[in-house]
């Protein structure tokens, strides 16, 4: 597969992703994220914005593109720049590429992240506590941490963990209790 990385005005590239399908043999992608909201009534709203306003991501499956096609496109600024031999320099390769094909596998649309509160019930995923439930008693969205309280030597102590390694106490994906 090919992949490339479009600099493009911004508001244009829901529009250049669809010409793009058109004219060529490709899978354009507009990344999106979905960003969980307050409405002025306090109501929780899902909004689907732009997760990388003015990039535009390019898929080609079979055959590798006429480059040159894109810069006559109303709207593209230019192709991003990747490997330095001059045939594939266009072309996406190690992280960015990895990031791109990250983006194809979740359609564009990378979903919001769970939001905890205190007094949640968790279950640690990963690391020395794997597998413990426990209550969520603080939470720290600027260092995206939560102090839980966790059992030794007969008592609870307080610790801090970070959000990656938990998941919602009822999620199927997280890791049973030893």
């Amino acid at each position: 597969m090919y992949t490339y990385c479009l600099f493009c005005e911004t508001g244009k590239c829901d529009t250049l992703a669809k010409l793009f399908e058109i004219r060529f043999p490709c899978r354009a992608i507009s990344p999106k994220q979905v960003q969980h909201t307050w409405s002025k009534k306090q109501k929780a709203v899902d909004r689907v914005r732009d997760l990388l306003p003015g990039y535009l991501f390019l898929y080609f499956e079979d055959e590798k593109p006429n480059i040159s096609q894109f810069w006559g496109m109303n709207g593209v600024i230019k192709c991003l720049s990747g490997k330095d031999e001059e045939y594939k320099r266009y072309e996406l390769s190690g992280s960015d590429e990895a990031f791109a094909m990250t983006i194809l596998q979740h359609d564009g649309v990378i979903g919001k992240t769970q939001v905890y509160q205190e007094g949640d019930r968790i279950r640690i995923r990963s690391g020395v506590f794997e597998g413990l439930a426990t209550r969520i008693l603080k939470v720290d969205r600027r260092s995206s941490r939560m102090q839980i309280e966790i059992p030794f030597a007969n008592q609870l102590i307080k610790t801090w963990v970070e959000y990656e390694i938990v998941a919602p106490e009822n999620d199927q994906g997280a890791t049973a209790s030893n």
